[in-house]
C-alpha cells in the first residue's frame, strides 16, 4: 500500500456545515481532472446536505490533454487484457484512497456512493462490485462495464446502480450502457437506467436531477 499513489484533489462540503455522515466519491473521464467532477457537488448536496463530496485526480497525467488532464488508466477504449490489467491497478489506488476517506471521516461502507464519468465510471463499476463490504449505490454518467465476462466470477457485493447516458453520445454510444445494464441484471445487481435524448458525452440538467435522486434514495435506505 505504502508504493501505492497518493490521491487529492477538490472536495466540497458538508453544506450542512456539520459532520460527514455520507461520502461521495466522483471518478473524472479520461483527460479532465477532480475540478471536471466537483461542479456537480453544489446542486447534489441540496439532497445530500450532510455529505461531503471529494474528486480526486486520475494518478496519471494524459497525453491527450497535457496542460492539467489526468487518466485512471490508458487504454481506455480498446479491448484487451493490457487495459484490464490498468484498471486493476488503478482499482487498488482508489480502494486505498476510499478507505483512507471513510476511516478519516469515521463512516463505514454503506455511507459510501461512487459516482463516475465515461472512465471514471468503468472504474467505479469495477471497484464498487468487488469491495469487501458494499458502497450505498453507484451512479455511472457515459460510461460502460470493463470486462463484462469477468463479472460473475468476480463480483462481491451487489449495490444499486443507476446508469445515465446521452443518446447522442458520440465516444461512448448509448449501447453501451444498455449492455452494461443487461449483463449487471445477468449478475443479479438492480440496475435503473436512463437515456437522455439529444445529450452526446456529457451530463445534462435532467441527469443530475436523476443522479440526485439516486443518490437521496440510497442513503435514505440505510
Amino acid at each position: 500500500m505504502a508504493d501505492l499513489p497518493t490521491l487529492s484533489g477538490p472536495s466540497y462540503g458538508p453544506a450542512s456545515h456539520g459532520a460527514a455522515k455520507q461520502l461521495v466519491v466522483m471518478l473524472h473521464g479520461y483527460g479532465a481532472n477532480g475540478d471536471d467532477l466537483i461542479g456537480l457537488a453544489p446542486p447534489l448536496a441540496q439532497v445530500l446536505p450532510d455529505a461531503i463530496f471529494v474528486s480526486p485526480n486520475a494518478p496519471y497525467p494524459c497525453q491527450s490533454n497535457p496542460f492539467g488532464g489526468f487518466q485512471w488508466f490508458d487504454v481506455w477504449q480498446g479491448e484487451g487484457a493490457d487495459r484490464l490489467t490498468q484498471v486493476r491497478s488503478a482499482a487498488e489506488i482508489v480502494n486505498a484512497y476510499i478507505d483512507s476517506e471513510l476511516a478519516r471521516l469515521g463512516l463505514s461502507d454503506d455511507r459510501l456512493a461512487l459516482l463516475g464519468f465515461s472512465q471514471g465510471t468503468m472504474l467505479s463499476l469495477h471497484v464498487g462490485l468487488r469491495r469487501a463490504q458494499a458502497p450505498a449505490g453507484i451512479l455511472g454518467y457515459s460510461g460502460r462495464l470493463e470486462s463484462p465476462e469477468r463479472l460473475e466470477d468476480e463480483i462481491a457485493v451487489r449495490p444499486p446502480v443507476m446508469l445515465i447516458h446521452g443518446d447522442q453520445d458520440p465516444m461512448l454510444p448509448v449501447e453501451l450502457m444498455d449492455q452494461a445494464a443487461a449483463r449487471l441484471v445477468e449478475c443479479g445487481v438492480s440496475v435503473d437506467a436512463h437515456k437522455c435524448p439529444g445529450v452526446g458525452h456529457g451530463i445534462d440538467e435532467n441527469g443530475v436531477r436523476l443522479g440526485s435522486a439516486f443518490l437521496s434514495g440510497i442513503f435514505s435506505r440505510t
